[in-house]
């Protein structure tokens, strides 16, 4: 049995099976990208939505563990945000709010409105487990591979590349120029064969991620603190301001998650007490909590303060990551 999902940019299939063992929601990586899996489970009128199931190619992951006896699930998993050839994502036609951290929500079935500035909504596809205890999701990619071990050595391929690394061809087969530069990888980061091919896939993703860019607006925290961070921008010609996103030293948020298409988009960064890591001319009302505030006029007739946000310009990319040191704009590490 078989079922065949719509993916940001290209057609993925999303296999269904039953598992006989231990009760559990199982995720099954038969692709070349590593996967962040979200699940949601609807009892009665509430849905909790939970992310992120981390699995790596030719791996699988437990979601869920338990008996399957809620009324319904469902499952949304996109490729890690070391990929900068575009947004793949295994969706359906059922839309809940997530975060980009790790996040557990509870929300009311077909909500309308996400519960925070940094939750926003993306497509889940809905599971027929056919009532069993356990279910395997099989994630796979057009063109199918033929295993998960292909998977597996083409994933590793697929990130050797987006490190830089020179590779031919991304195909199943083992070449001298994959080995080599495995092998100088390791090297390089000093990394033990004891790690393991999971502790491989690990330190590639991390590596990858420093360089690549993102479908979507992205701030990354090159500081020693944590920083709270807040957005602007003219959007379907109404202009808006968010915040805030807390980001924890050495780590990132996604601020938006969709292609960037040319828009502008102006940043203000704080630490406490008010201290400006980053800002500009651009005046947005902002609030001290969670805000999204709809104009940027009679801030103060309003019962709001002003901050000045600073224009960041992608340059008509899809995709752009703000690195923020001590001294405002930075560049990666």
């Amino acid at each position: 049995m078989s079922r065949t999902l719509a993916s940001l940019a290209a057609v993925f299939a999303l296999v269904l099976t039953a598992q006989a063992a231990q009760a559990s929601l199982r995720l099954c990586n038969r692709t070349s990208y590593v996967l962040y899996a979200a699940t949601a489970v609807t009892e009665m009128t509430v849905t909790t939505v939970k992310g992120w199931t981390r699995i790596e190619p030719g791996a699988c992951g437990i979601a869920i563990r338990g008996d399957l006896a809620a009324t319904a699930y469902y499952v949304y998993a996109r490729g890690s945000s070391a990929y900068a050839d575009g947004a793949h994502a295994w969706a359906g036609n059922t839309d809940f709010c997530v975060k980009d951290a790790d996040f557990s929500l509870r929300l009311a079935f077909l909500s309308a409105a996400c519960p925070s500035a940094d939750s926003y909504q993306l497509p889940f596809a809905e599971l027929d487990t056919h009532h069993m205890r356990s279910w395997t999701t099989t994630f796979r990619e057009a063109p199918d591979l033929d295993s998960m071990k292909s998977a597996q050595r083409i994933g590793l391929k697929r990130l050797l590349r987006a490190i830089g690394a020179r590779i031919p061809t991304l195909d199943a087969s083992s070449d001298k120029a994959a080995d080599t530069a495995i092998a100088a990888f390791r090297k390089r980061l000093r990394l033990s064969d004891k790690a393991g091919i999971s502790g491989l896939f690990n330190a590639l993703e991390t590596e990858a991620m420093r360089t690549a860019t993102p479908a979507g607006y992205t701030v990354c925290n090159d500081t020693s603190k944590s920083f709270w961070a807040a957005l602007g921008e003219n959007k379907n010609g109404r202009w808006q301001a968010r915040g805030w996103w807390t980001v924890a030293a050495g780590g990132c948020a996604k601020m938006i998650a969709e292609p960037l298409a040319g828009r502008k988009i102006y940043l203000y960064v704080e630490r406490s007490k008010g201290k400006a890591l980053v800002s500009g001319p651009a005046k947005f009302c902002v609030t001290n909590i969670e805000f999204e505030i709809q104009g940027r006029e009679r801030c103060a007739a309003r019962g709001l303060t002003e901050d000045g946000f600073a224009e960041t310009n992608a340059g008509g990319a899809s995709g752009f990551v703000a690195h923020v040191s001590e001294d405002g704009f930075g560049t990666p590490k």
